[in-house]
C-alpha cells in the first residue's frame, strides 16, 4: 500500500461507522467486528476492547487478509 493511501485510510474518522460482528465469529466471546470504510476498505476491532485502535485495510488488503484466513494461512 502506498504511504499516501495508508495515511488517508487512517485519517478517515471512524467515530460514526457502524460495526458488525464478523460472520465467522463464534459464540466463545472472541468476536471481531468489522466496519466499512470508503473505497471498499475495512476497519477491524476486537469486540472485547472497542477503545483500542482498530486495524484498517484497503479493499485489496482486506481481500488478501480474508483469503488468508479462509485458506487457513493466518
Amino acid at each position: 500500500m502506498n504511504e499516501d493511501h495508508e495515511a488517508e485510510l487512517y485519517a478517515y474518522d471512524i467515530s460514526a461507522v457502524t460495526w458488525h460482528k464478523a460472520t465467522a465469529s463464534g459464540g466463545e466471546g472472541n468476536c471481531v467486528e468489522v466496519a466499512h470504510l470508503p473505497d471498499g476498505g475495512r476497519a477491524v476491532r476486537d469486540s472485547k476492547d472497542p477503545a483500542r485502535t482498530p486495524l484498517r485495510f484497503t479493499a485489496s488488503g482486506w481481500a488478501a487478509f480474508r483469503a488468508g484466513v479462509i485458506d487457513g494461512d493466518l
